[in-house]
């Protein structure tokens, strides 16, 4: 074996696969939680180890070169045998005491779990929780997470889930907005409102497609994807938005806007990769968070 391969650091493996997907450091340091500058010192380490460059830089981030290219396939295999071994190791482990990472989107791990979250600290202080607030899809496979409060359902075949029910989604603005402008009664009256809407995302124009109504990203006052910054836009009066009905009604600085049509429900799904399901503390905050999202599902 080339002793440059034999001596590889194999962590720096998950690195230059981030960077990969990602496309740029700030990106991977995100998706990696380490600092851009911290990676970019991996991504030089793992060259000079290997003795070969695996990134082009450009104005807009980093592209694979050609090695990198060649490369990328045996990296994943790799990256997918030392997930096993951490998830075959992670299975074995009885102890209720320990770490359990989750993963939820945005609005959830800002608005609904840490109240469910602080009764679990509370009730089992020796139990440490990591929470990555995200709405990118993180691996369970390669225990990115241990436990995912998803709004679609996994496919992948070793991924255990539990439908928790349906999240439904309102019409709401700020009263401030609504004192100003009148409160609309018909689809036609909401849509010659300002309404606040995604910028990249489709999400929304999706939905409205669904139902028949044909908007652009125009049609959007104020635009942003980010989901809880996007919820103060329309709290602090920018005009009228969409969101998760339980959060909405339970927030009083929101007046929920009776809809006409019916409006898309999101399912809500828990999922754990079938090794860690039913180990002591992973089952033990996959219970709580079933318990505690009940009253935000229907």
């Amino acid at each position: 074996m080339d002793n440059r391969v034999s001596s590889l650091d194999w962590a720096l493996v998950q690195v230059f696969v981030a960077v990969a997907d990602a496309g740029s450091l700030s990106g991977a340091a995100r998706a990696l939680g380490l600092s851009q500058p911290t990676l970019g010192r991996q991504v030089k380490r793992l060259e000079d180890t290997l003795g070969a460059e695996l990134f082009l830089r450009h104005p807009r981030g980093l592209a694979l070169s050609p090695t990198g290219q060649q490369i990328l396939p045996a990296a994943r295999r790799i990256q997918a045998s030392v997930g096993e071994i951490a998830l075959c190791v992670a299975g074995q482990d009885d102890r209720l005491a320990g770490t359990v990472r989750i993963t939820a989107s945005e609005m959830v791990a800002f608005r609904i779990l840490p109240g469910i979250l602080a009764q679990l600290r509370a009730e089992v202080p020796q139990l440490r929780i990591e929470l990555a607030a995200s709405d990118r899809a993180e691996s369970l496979t390669f225990r990115e997470a241990d436990i995912a409060v998803r709004m679609f359902r996994p496919e992948q075949l070793e991924i255990v889930t539990r439908r928790l029910g349906v999240v439904e989604i309102g019409v709401f603005a700020a009263p401030q907005y609504l004192d100003r402008v009148g409160r609309p009664e018909t689809m036609a009256q909401i849509l010659a409102c300002d309404l606040v809407g995604y910028d990249r995302s489709d999400l929304i124009l999706r939905g409205m497609g669904a139902m028949g109504i044909a908007l652009t990203r125009e049609d959007f006052a104020v635009r942003c994807d980010d989901q809880v910054t996007y919820w103060e836009l329309v709290r602090a009066g920018c005009g009228i938005g969409f969101g998760q009905r339980s959060i909405g009604r339970a927030d009083p600085q929101l007046e929920e806007i009776p809809s006409p049509l019916a409006l898309p429900v999101l399912p809500v799904w828990l999922a754990a990769h079938e090794v860690l399901r039913h180990t002591p503390r992973v089952a033990l905050v996959w219970d709580r968070l079933e318990a505690g999202l009940a009253a935000f599902v229907s």
